[in-house]
């Protein structure tokens, strides 16, 4: 079982800065992929950034050249710093965490955080 718990959410003026954090602890397997995802109501959850063990590195378009991932491989921990920020990046930010190895199947393995609030607004 893995446990993500996440920090760093809250309220910032559009163009302000927010870091969130998220510390993932049990039984992790090196082959491993970090995340961030947000959510709105009504919509789908939607990807933000993710960061592999290999330091592979995806952001959704929305977010390019304004969020910057991070992690510290050996605390398992991913960083999000966002820059710039709008009124639409208002969401409930989510850690995600997918493992793969051969004793979790073709599908691997993956577990969400409970969800921090970021809210936009002036």
């Amino acid at each position: 079982q893995v446990q993500l718990m996440e920090s760093g959410g809250g309220s910032v003026q559009p163009g302000g800065s927010l870091t969130l954090s998220c510390a993932a602890s049990g039984k992790i397997f090196s082959t491993n992929t970090l995340g961030w995802y947000r959510q709105v109501p009504g919509k789908e959850r939607e990807l933000v950034a993710t960061i592999s063990s290999t330091g592979i590195i995806t952001y959704a378009d929305s977010v390019k050249g304004r969020f910057f991932i991070s992690r510290d491989g050996a605390r398992y921990t991913v960083i999000l710093e966002m820059n710039s920020l709008k009124y639409e990046d208002t969401a409930v930010y989510y850690c995600h965490c997918q493992m793969w190895a051969p004793s979790l199947g073709r599908n691997g393995a993956d577990y969400w955080g409970q969800g921090t609030q970021v809210t936009v607004s002036s």
